[in-house]
């Protein structure tokens, strides 16, 4: 069956807002390391990893070992109301490598439940629903989370649970501050938050939720310290700090192990999801114990935590760090940036290089105006595609490239990938 026929099916039954990627969507067959064969036999390398998920690459044996060491034992699910031991033995490593103090772990099965967890801990714990959340925000598909998103593009409702205000800072580029040095620029955003809280709410609010990187508003990257700096004026006002490391967590970032850590501040929680189990449907929250036995009602979660996923989950936490993997994705984040830096050079179209490690961003403009490209940006994206490079898009204008490969890339991947971008470019001419 070709991708046309297959895309033809998907049409008939599947709903019209599930995007897909390219002028002629493709399906994935295989992987290996870091390509991916489709359907119709052609292989790319792999720089967006099932949008951040695949953090380790494709066919690691480890985990496969891991994984089909549990379903040998004729376990693949068990729930919540039951001891598991994987579920307990990762719970233990994430809230030692969190920071938080006697840390608690809940699991649950996507950043969107991880984040609905959250809002719901937060709002109980402060007996409020005010909320604040960052512009440019994105924080998952359920009706919670839409209302939290500060993009109007993933913001599907107007209707909400919690009452929400939106705070300046995450997205610089097209900030009217963009301009001031980095201490002016967090000085004035403090000062934003802080009017914020005084002229918005009522003053009791549950907590301002935000992520390190921004994922689905083209990897927005504050200046290091302003979350720090945020965290001064919440605590004044007893308000929680929740950090959104659903995509910036597990070392992505290079400098850091969570994105958040940039700030020099430990969040009240932290939200995750994504490349903790390498492609496997895992999410959670890490939190003060206080505030994650707040709930005064029973819960638990029927999939969140289970043998499966945990045990691939806790395999790849192994594998990150046996291999300190965060370390490469300084390394090879680095030669990216540099090596994007010099197309930016050749190329006014590219307007901004931005991120950490291995999650890295460039902004498509119209040379002049710095207006933003959607266009162009499309373009790109299928060029590189048809040359063997599969990356990401988003940004609150559909105008940005995101990049976000596994963390165990190479040397030699990246400059493979550098040289198709460049020739990628070329093609605007």
């Amino acid at each position: 069956m070709t991708h046309a026929e297959l895309w033809e099916r998907h049409k008939a039954v599947m709903p019209d807002w599930l995007a897909l990627y390219y002028e002629e969507p493709i399906e994935i067959v295989k992987g290996s390391g870091r390509r991916v064969t489709d359907g119709e036999g052609n292989s790319y390398l792999d720089f967006f990893a099932g949008i951040l998920t695949n953090a380790i690459g494709y066919d690691v044996a480890e985990i496969s070992e891991a994984v089909r060491e549990q379903l040998s034992s004729g376990i693949a699910h068990t729930s919540t109301v039951y001891l598991i031991r994987k579920q307990i033995e990762l719970a233990e490593q994430i809230a030692k490598l969190s920071g938080i103090e006697n840390a608690k772990v809940f699991f649950a099965n996507s950043g969107t439940e991880a984040n609905e967890a959250a809002l719901l801990l937060a709002t109980q714990n402060r007996r409020s629903n005010q909320v604040l959340a960052m512009r440019n925000s994105y924080h998952g598909r359920a009706f919670g989370t839409v209302a939290i998103t500060g993009n109007r593009g993933w913001s599907a409702s107007s209707l909400s649970p919690v009452n929400v205000q939106y705070v300046q800072g995450a997205y610089r580029y097209r900030s009217p501050f963009r301009d001031l040095p980095d201490a002016d620029y967090i000085k004035v955003c403090v000062d934003d938050l802080r009017n914020v809280i005084e002229t918005t709410t009522s003053g009791d609010v549950a907590c301002l939720i935000a992520e390190p990187i921004q994922g689905v508003g083209g990897f927005a990257s504050p200046p290091d310290g302003l979350y720090g700096a945020f965290k001064q004026v919440l605590d004044e006002y007893g308000i929680l700090f929740i950090s959104d490391e659903v995509q910036t967590g597990w070392g992505r970032t290079g400098d850091h192990f969570w994105g958040i850590q940039a700030h020099d501040v430990v969040p009240d929680a932290m939200t995750f999801a994504k490349g903790l189990g390498n492609g496997f449907a895992i999410g959670g929250l890490v939190a003060r114990p206080d505030l994650m036995d707040s709930l005064s009602a029973n819960s638990l979660s029927t999939f969140g935590g289970n043998p499966i996923s945990t045990s691939a989950a806790k395999a790849t936490i192994d594998y990150l760090l046996d291999n300190d993997l965060q370390a490469n994705a300084a390394k090879r984040g680095a030669q990216l940036a540099d090596g994007l830096r010099g197309i930016a050079e050749e190329f006014p179209e590219l307007g901004d290089v931005r991120g950490k490690g291995l999650m890295l961003a460039t902004e498509i403009i119209k040379p002049g105006d710095n207006s933003p490209d959607a266009a162009s940006t499309a373009k790109l994206q299928q060029e590189a595609k048809n040359r063997g490079l599969l990356i990401g898009k988003g940004g609150l204008y559909g105008n940005v490239l995101r990049m976000a490969p596994p963390m165990t890339l190479t040397e030699e991947e990246t400059t493979e990938a550098l040289e198709i971008l460049r020739d990628s470019f070329n093609t605007l001419r």
